[in-house]
C-alpha cells in the first residue's frame, strides 16, 4: 500500500463523509420545505373553504326563511367554471342548491359526498388518479344549515386544488435538483479542502518514511559487523565458559532478529516511496514455490512438521520473481512458526483462465475472527509475546499484501481456532503490462 494510495483513499473518504453529511442535510431541508409548503397551502385553502361554507350556510338559511327573496340577491343559483364549488342537500339526499364544479370532476365530487363521514368543520383532501396516471386533488368540507322550523340541510363546499399541489410538487423537484447541484459543488469543494488538510499530514508521513529508510539503511552496516563479530566469537574455541557461550548465542540471535526487522523496515520504506518498483518478467511460480519449500523444510523438520506440495508441472506468470519468492517465503515461514509440533503444512498452486491461485494452509493455532481483518496491518501481532519469542515483528504479512497488490492480485485468509489457517493468493497469469 503505497503513499499515494493511502492519502488518495483518505482524501476520498473525507470527501464522501462530507458529501454524506451535506446530502443528509439537503434531504432534511427538502422534506421540511415540502411539509412547510403543504401546510401553508392546506391551511390557507382550508380557511377559505371554512369561510365559504359559513357564508353559503348563512345564505341558504336566509333563503329558506325568506322564500320570496330574489335569487339574484342571494347568488345561490350560479353556474360557474371557478375551482370553488358547493352543493346543498337535504336530509333525504336531494340536491337543493349548488354552484357546480367542473364537469371533469363533478362525478368524483358527488361520489365523495355520498360516502362523506368527516366531522363538521373538518377539511379533507381527496385524490383521484385517472387511467393516464394524472392526479386530481379536491379539498372539501361540510357544514349543517340550521333554519328552524325547516328541515336540516348540509352544505358541501370544495375547491379543485390540483394546480396548487402540482405547483408545489414542481417546486419540490426543482429544489431537489438544485440540492443535487449544490451537493456536487459541495463535494468538489470538500475534495479540494480535504487535499489542503491532508498536506501537512502527507509531509509528516514523508518525513517519517524518509527517517525509517535512512535509519534502516544506516543500521545495516553496524548490525552486520556485530553479527560477524558474534559469529567469530562463537567459533572461537578458546571460549569455554558455558555462560559466555550462551551470551554470545543470545547476542547473535537478537542481532539476527534486528537485522530482519531493519530489512523489513527498509522494504516498507522503499515500497512507500516507490523506490522499490516491481520488474515483471516471465517466471515459473511452481519452481519458486519448490525452492522456497526446500529452504524451509529443515526448519519444519526441527518441529516434525510435514510440508506437502500439491503443484502442477508449470504455472507461468509475469511478475517480479524476487518479490514473488519473498511472498511465498513469508507465507511458508509464517506457517512454520505458528504450527505446533507434528503439524502439517500444504502448499498448493492451481491455474485457471483468470490466473494462478497459490494457497498455503497449516494446522496451526488459528486466528480469531476479530484479528483476521487487521492481520495484514503493519506491526499488528495477534499474540505479541508469542510473536516476539518467535522473532516476528508484524511486518511480514503487511509486506506480503503489498507485494500482491503491486501485482494487481488479491490475498485473503480463512482460519479456525485450533484447526489452522489458509492464505489464498490470486495472481493474474501472463500479464505483461503491469
Amino acid at each position: 500500500m503505497n503513499e499515494q494510495n493511502v492519502f488518495g483513499r483518505s482524501r476520498l473518504r473525507l470527501m464522501l463523509r462530507y458529501a454524506l453529511v451535506m446530502g443528509g442535510l439537503v434531504i432534511v431541508l427538502l422534506f421540511a420545505m415540502h411539509k412547510t409548503m403543504a401546510w401553508a397551502i392546506t391551511s390557507e385553502q382550508a380557511r377559505e373553504l371554512l369561510d365559504t361554507a359559513d357564508s353559503v350556510a348563512e345564505s341558504q338559511a336566509y333563503y329558506e326563511l325568506h322564500a320570496g327573496t330574489d335569487l339574484d340577491e342571494t347568488q345561490l343559483y350560479r353556474s360557474t367554471n371557478d375551482r370553488l364549488f358547493y352543493y346543498v342537500f337535504d336530509e333525504q339526499g336531494r340536491l337543493i342548491n349548488f354552484s357546480r364544479a367542473s364537469f371533469r370532476i363533478e362525478s368524483f365530487i358527488l361520489d365523495i359526498v355520498t360516502v362523506w363521514d368527516a366531522p363538521e368543520g373538518e377539511v379533507r383532501v381527496f385524490t383521484k388518479t385517472n387511467e393516464r396516471g394524472a392526479q386530481t386533488r379536491v379539498m372539501m368540507t361540510a357544514q349543517t344549515v340550521f333554519s328552524p322550523p325547516l328541515p336540516v340541510q348540509t352544505v358541501y363546499v370544495g375547491k379543485d386544488v390540483t394546480a396548487m399541489y402540482n405547483g408545489m410538487d414542481k417546486a419540490t423537484w426543482a429544489l431537489a435538483a438544485l440540492g443535487v447541484i449544490a451537493l456536487i459543488v459541495a463535494a468538489a469543494i470538500g475534495y479540494v479542502l480535504s487535499g489542503g488538510a491532508m498536506k501537512p499530514v502527507r509531509e509528516a508521513y514523508e518525513r517519517q518514511r524518509q527517517f525509517a529508510a535512512d535509519a534502516s539503511h544506516e543500521l545495516r552496516t553496524p548490525l552486520a559487523v556485530v553479527l560477524a563479530s558474534a559469529d567469530l566469537l562463537r567459533s572461537d574455541t578458546s571460549i569455554t565458559s558455558p555462560f559466555l557461550r550462551q551470551v554470545i548465542e543470545d547476542v547473535r540471535d537478537e542481532v539476527k532478529k534486528m537485522t530482519k526487522l531493519v530489512g523489513d523496515l527498509l522494504t516498507v520504506a522503499r515500497t512507500d516511496g516507490k523506490a522499490n518498483q516491481i520488474k515483471p518478467m516471465r517466471m515459473d511460480l511452481v519452481a519458486a514455490a519448490q525452492q522456497t519449500v526446500r529452504i524451509m523444510r529443515p526448519f519444519a523438520e526441527k518441529k516434525d512438521i510435514i510440508i506437502e506440495e500439491v503443484l502442477p508441472k508449470h504455472a507461468d506468470i509475469y511478475a517480479d520473481e524476487q518479490k514473488i519468492r519473498q511472498l511465498i517465503l513469508i507465507l511458508v515461514d509464517n506457517a512454520v512458526k505458528y504450527t505446533p509440533e507434528h503439524g502439517r503444512i500444504s502448499v498448493q498452486i492451481a491455474a485457471d483462465k483468470g490466473g494462478v491461485h497459490l494457497s498455503v494452509a497449516d494446522t496451526g493455532i488459528g486466528i480469531l475472527p476479530e484479528h483476521q481483518e487487521r492481520i495484514f496491518d503493519r506491526f499488528y501481532r495477534v499474540d505479541k509475546a508469542r510473536s516476539r519469542r518467535m522473532g516476528g515483528n508484524g511486518l511480514g504479512l503487511a509486506i506480503a499484501r503489498e507485494i500482491v497488490q503491486a501485482h494487481d492480485g488479491t490475498i485473503s485468509l480463512s482460519s479456525e481456532i485450533g484447526k489452522g489457517t489458509t492464505f489464498l493468493v490470486r495472481l493474474k497469469a501472463r500479464t505483461k503490462n503491469m
